[in-house]
């Protein structure tokens, strides 16, 4: 995680001292849950390997509404600067080693590093970024559009995340996403 901040921007010494004091391991084996709605307090983590989704639940129906691989920040932000539930839960969808810190000790992070905040903005662009994807992702007018995007804008998801879940990504039923991936797979061949 310190690497990945670095990376960003550069962090003092204490900062360094300061996450290794408050950060942990953890490892979460696939099918598990690091968040459910109204869950104790606020986590961050780090994906240092593995795979999560985050969802929501309508009814009996669950909305993935985002899937995050290694190297990335995670947690829930619908909620961010609320003192309110998210409603999201978060899943793991291959055994995941994770670092975790308090969202509490993020906040005091940028109370006392300003660096912290300049490394903060710019992962909140990349989110922004990311989010902005997805909403148009959701709004390509077909299934098959939805799909080739995803493919083109992050074809390591499609091999890598069960079809229950990458279908409620793109917003489509499992057996139409298995016809356009076999439709995608025979044009590949020719």
């Amino acid at each position: 995680m310190i690497y990945f901040f670095n990376t960003i921007y550069p962090i003092p010494e204490a900062a360094v001292e300061y996450v290794m004091a408050n950060s942990s391991y953890i490892k979460v084996k696939k099918g598990h849950y690091i968040r459910q709605p109204e869950e104790g307090e606020e986590m961050i983590y780090f994906v240092v390997s593995g795979l999560l989704r985050g969802f929501l639940q309508h009814e009996e129906v669950e909305i993935t509404t985002w899937i995050n691989e290694e190297h990335t920040m995670i947690g829930s932000i619908r909620n961010i600067g609320l003192e309110a539930s998210s409603g999201e839960y978060i899943q793991a969808l291959e055994d995941t080693l994770l670092i975790s810190l308090k969202r509490s000790c993020l906040d005091e992070m940028y109370d006392q590093y300003l660096e912290i905040n300049v490394i903060g903005r710019k992962m909140l662009e990349v989110y922004y970024r990311d989010a902005e994807e997805r909403a148009y992702l959701s709004r390509l007018p077909s299934a098959e559009k939805r799909y080739s995007r995803l493919v083109e804008t992050r074809e390591s998801l499609s091999g890598r995340v069960g079809l229950k879940y990458l279908a409620s990504y793109l917003g489509m039923k499992k057996e139409t996403l298995c016809r356009i991936r076999a439709k995608h797979a025979k044009l590949r061949r020719k």
